[in-house]
């Protein structure tokens, strides 16, 4: 079951093959939410959205792995990658994950602390910093 943006995200073009999930954009964010597994055949197909999301300046990048079940050192690669341009042009990223698994997976490597995940997309919307800035 496909699960509709909220009413704030606006849909942008399909930057990634369906199977892997999808890109929107909600409150000045893009959001990548992807889904079931992030192995090396699917990390091909994510990389070009998530290079895309982070190529202008400033990029406000939020990952979602709320449907995602299995992720390994690839799809470990491809977060590490991301948020790198994401601060590397002075933006922000965001990662969104609870699944125990890969919590998991992210304290053995030693990320968890990196990436700071929260449980929801909506933990990150709530805050203050994630605001989009107000237009003059």
């Amino acid at each position: 079951m496909t699960e509709t943006p909220a009413p704030t995200a606006t849909s942008v073009p399909a930057l990634l093959p369906e199977p892997c999930g999808r890109v929107y954009r909600r409150d000045g964010c893009t959001v990548v939410a992807l889904r079931d597994e992030i192995d090396i055949a699917t990390a091909a197909l994510i990389a070009p959205a998530l290079d895309d999301a982070t190529a202008d300046g400033s990029p406000r990048l939020v990952v979602d792995l709320s449907e995602v079940s299995f992720l390994d050192c690839s799809g470990l690669s491809l977060l590490c990658r991301a948020r790198r341009r994401a601060l590397d042009r002075e933006g922000r990223f965001w990662l969104v994950c609870a699944c125990p698994r890969i919590l998991r997976l992210l304290r053995a490597g030693r990320l968890h602390d990196v990436f700071g995940p929260v449980a929801t997309p909506d933990e990150v919307f709530r805050t203050a910093e994630t605001a989009a800035p107000a237009v003059s």
